[in-house]
C-alpha cells in the first residue's frame, strides 16, 4: 500500500467552501477501486490547515485518481483557496502488516 498525506493551508475566508468541495471529492474517491481510505482531517488549533490521508492499494493508483473527473473538479475548484501550495508526503505501510484492505 501507498499512503499519502496531502498538507493543505487554506485562506481563512475559504475554509467552509474548501471543506464542502473536499468532502465531495472524498465521497467520490472512496468509490475508486484503487483507494482503500480517503480521510479529511482539520487541524484543531488552526482550522485553516488540513491533511488529506489517502491510502492507495498500488503505487499506480494515485495517477489513476488524478485522471478522475471528481479529482479534476476538486483541483480546479480549490486552487484559488490555497494560502500556499499544497504539499504531500508518501509513506509505506508498516503496521498492520496485512490489513486486508
Amino acid at each position: 500500500m501507498l499512503i499519502v498525506h496531502v498538507h493543505v493551508h487554506v485562506k481563512p475566508e475559504c475554509v467552509e467552501t474548501f471543506k464542502s468541495a473536499t468532502l465531495e471529492n472524498a465521497r467520490q474517491s472512496v468509490r475508486e477501486p484503487g483507494i482503500v481510505r480517503f480521510d479529511v482531517v482539520q487541524q484543531t488549533d488552526d482550522p485553516t490547515r488540513f491533511v488529506l490521508v489517502e491510502v492507495y492499494r498500488t503505487p499506480d493508483a494515485p495517477a489513476a485518481h488524478k485522471e478522475t473527473k471528481h479529482y479534476q473538479v476538486w483541483r480546479d475548484t480549490v486552487a484559488s483557496m490555497m494560502a500556499e501550495p499544497r504539499t504531500s508526503v508518501k509513506f509505506a505501510n508498516v503496521f498492520p502488516e496485512d490489513a486486508g484492505w
